[in-house]
């Protein structure tokens, strides 16, 4: 019987975006703490921004009619009736005649319908003359220019940066409703594995992939969870797994153990919990032995154990996966960008190919994408210096130099 067909990287996506059907439960945040977070709700001033007609310079309110005929050897001398600052207008009403010092961010006085800048007046004792006619509104912000009450101006799923916490505090929020963090939980597993510091024997390496999956999670939105190194063994895999559970985790990463050597124990060790499999293996190169699945309400992600294949499938799936979850409705998009080859590539076999690359740009044109020479999967090294991912399709034929390509940005 012939083996079944791979799962194209495209269908393994929508799968496993379709375990994330909507964002995670909302809660409140102060704006303080709600930087990189997104909105679960569509989010309405609850004031009008000025709220009344404020100056946007400083110089002198007035009425636009008295000053209509002023110019530099024609100047029109006002009375100074008194002042506007932020914060403390001036009360009274400007008639015919009269002029009220005002400064930027002032609310502009009752009868007043323009601005004249200090520089193209003359102050007097109590006076003050106009060197220049001036258009009523000049120099006005009208009540309601920047907003209204009432206004939705920032979506549900809107990332919250900079201009966006500046945004809420002027529409007067102190708090913000988003969706609550992912809990990713991570589990490197094998014997062949120790922490960062240890003295590894001859027959073990240093764990590793679970610090760049745990930050690729961490920067899409996520709180972490490491459940640390589970060796070959049911008893330790089964209760890292159920620890996930206890946690409350929404993702459970494994790393490593997947495939079908007689120490990989890890799907095995998660259908003994329970585990329902979405898919197993697919059209990828590095990452053909991806495991998606769920127990529960906990999606699985079981990503390969070589280095640059795990961190290959965090950026495809496990990115999109935690973002989705936070309310992301981009979360599924195209990440790749147009580039041309800085190098020759042979035909592809069936698998979708992802070669790292350093990119290069002159600003003048697309960028260079130029792949490495080596791109063993275990080689981090090559990893730390590339700048992207040339996606090759399946099957896709030979390519030259110069011809387009799209990479994936690291």
């Amino acid at each position: 019987m012939a083996p079944s067909p791979l799962l194209s990287v495209e269908d393994a996506l929508a799968r496993i975006l379709a375990s994330a059907p909507a964002p995670l439960a909302a809660e409140d945040v102060a704006l303080e703490h709600a930087l990189g977070r997104r909105l679960a709700r569509p989010l309405a001033a609850t004031r009008t921004q000025p709220p009344c007609p404020v100056s946007a310079m400083d110089g002198y309110a007035l009425r636009a009619a008295d000053i209509a005929q002023a110019g530099a050897q024609t100047p029109v001398s006002l009375k100074v009736i008194g002042a506007s600052a932020a914060g403390h207008g001036f009360e009274g009403r400007v008639e015919a005649g009269e002029a009220v010092r005002i400064f930027t961010g002032a609310p502009v006085p009752d009868g007043a319908d323009c601005i004249l800048i200090q520089e193209d007046a003359r102050a007097g004792e109590g006076t003050v003359d106009a060197l220049v006619s001036e258009p009523a509104g000049r120099y006005v912000r009208r009540a309601g220019l920047d907003f209204s009450q009432g206004d939705a101006l920032l979506d549900a799923g809107r990332l919250l940066g900079p201009a966006e916490l500046a945004l809420a505090a002027a529409m007067n929020h102190p708090c913000v409703p988003v969706a609550r963090k992912p809990r990713v939980a991570v589990l490197a597993t094998g014997d062949e594995l120790v922490r960062p510091g240890a003295q590894p024997g001859r027959d073990q390496i240093v764990a590793s992939n679970n610090f760049a999956v745990g930050a690729y999670a961490r920067l899409a939105g996520a709180d972490v969870i490491d459940l640390g190194i589970a060796g070959d063994d049911f008893s330790a895999l089964e209760a890292a797994i159920r620890r996930a559970r206890d946690a409350q985790a929404d993702v459970l990463v494994t790393l490593g153990g997947a495939s079908v050597g007689d120490h990989d124990l890890v799907q095995t060790a998660l259908a003994r919990e329970g585990m329902e499999l979405g898919f197993w293996r697919i059209a990828l190169r590095p990452g053909k032995p991806l495991m998606h699945g769920r127990i529960g309400d906990m999606r699985i992600l079981g990503l390969p154990g070589n280095p640059v294949s795990a961190i290959v499938c965090a950026v495809l799936f496990l990115v999109p996966l935690v973002r989705a979850l936070t309310g992301d409705t981009d979360a599924g998009r195209d990440p790749s960008r147009p580039a041309l080859l800085g190098a020759d590539l042979p035909q592809n076999d069936q698998r979708q190919d992802y070669l790292r690359a350093t990119i290069a740009s002159d600003g003048a044109s697309l960028p260079v994408a130029t792949p490495f020479t080596r791109q063993d999967s275990s080689m981090l090294g090559v990893l730390a210096k590339a700048h992207g991912l040339i996606v090759r399709p399946p099957h896709a034929p030979p390519a030259k130099a110069g011809d387009p390509c799209r990479f994936v940005p690291l």
